[in-house]
């Protein structure tokens, strides 16, 4: 009798069967969670049944989960997709970090599904999903980085050699802890940015509160990025810019509202910004930003 020839190991079995698509796929979901079916289709895929495929063959490698939460008055939402145990295995061993804990999976599956502000979440998650299917169709564009919301949580993150070290005393909760951060690049120049995103679920007292501490960023340290503030209404945009009035902020504040970007048809690289204290709309890469060594080396 022949021997049998050994399983192949399911971790070379799914490295030899991915895509460099299906490895960025991946590298987002251990970065920012949780994609749902249409956000991954969107920046991905030409379209949305070509997503559905291949979204389950990763499954099927085990590279990929998902669950689909029950919408409150009947009904389902579409898929949403979270890394398996064998994707942060794949993604650990492409980044050169140690082996994921065992249990890594189910533990941040559980979290995301009980998860009380996913849908704060997805939609930050959007912002960039938006950017990323907007540099798919349009040449010379690309999204270069996105950093979630947790590479901002650490004590000290925002230190940089040269500023006032009197920062370390404010804490966490004295600077800003953003819902994210990209860089964006449009015919080789590039503007980083720090995003908030706003549901309408918090008063405008938090939002101001929130400038706030991107003022003491601003005047403590180097970092001159520009803060975008993603709004749901144009009416609450407006009143925003108001009370903006009254703390008259250096940082560079800009804000859209969803509910422009959608009567435009616009992604958020198209001139849907307001910069505080002007009255013109302008794209993504034309704020006002000077590089500086820091922002190159970070």
């Amino acid at each position: 009798m022949r021997n049998r020839l050994p399983a192949a190991d399911p971790l070379l079995r799914l490295q030899a069967s991915i895509t460099a698509r299906d490895d960025r796929l991946l590298g987002w979901l251990y970065d920012h969670g949780v994609l749902t079916t249409d956000q991954i289709a969107e920046a991905l895929f030409p379209s949305l049944d070509f997503a559905q495929r291949r979204l389950r063959r990763l499954t099927l490698l085990q590279a990929a989960d998902r669950f689909r939460p029950n919408r409150a008055y009947g009904g389902s939402y579409p898929y949403h997709y979270v890394l398996n145990q064998l994707g942060y295995d794949h993604v650990h061993a492409q980044r050169g970090l140690g082996a994921p804990r065992r249990d890594q999976a189910r533990r941040r599956k559980q979290s995301l599904t009980s998860r009380r502000d996913l849908p704060h979440l997805l939609g930050g998650n959007q912002v960039f999903i938006d950017l990323a299917a907007h540099a798919r169709t349009h040449l010379n564009t690309s999204l270069d980085r996105w950093q979630p919301a947790s590479a901002f949580h650490s004590p000290g993150v925002f230190y940089r050699v040269g500023d006032d070290p009197q920062m370390m005393a404010r804490g966490p909760t004295g600077l800003p802890r953003p819902d994210g951060a990209g860089v964006w690049t449009e015919h080789r120049r590039s503007v980083p940015f720090f995003l908030e995103y706003d549901t309408g679920g918090e008063r405008l007292d938090v939002l101001v509160e929130k400038v706030a501490k991107y003022e003491r960023l601003v005047a403590m340290t180097t970092w001159t990025w520009p803060v975008l503030f993603h709004i749901p209404s144009a009416r609450r945009e407006a009143n925003l810019h108001h009370r903006l009035a009254a703390l008259a902020p250096q940082a560079t504040i800009a804000t859209a509202s969803a509910e422009l970007r959608t009567a435009l048809g616009a992604s958020p690289g198209e001139p849907v910004w307001q910069v505080w204290g002007t009255a013109s709309r302008v794209r993504l890469v034309d704020l006002p930003y000077t590089a500086t060594d820091h922002d190159i080396a970070f």
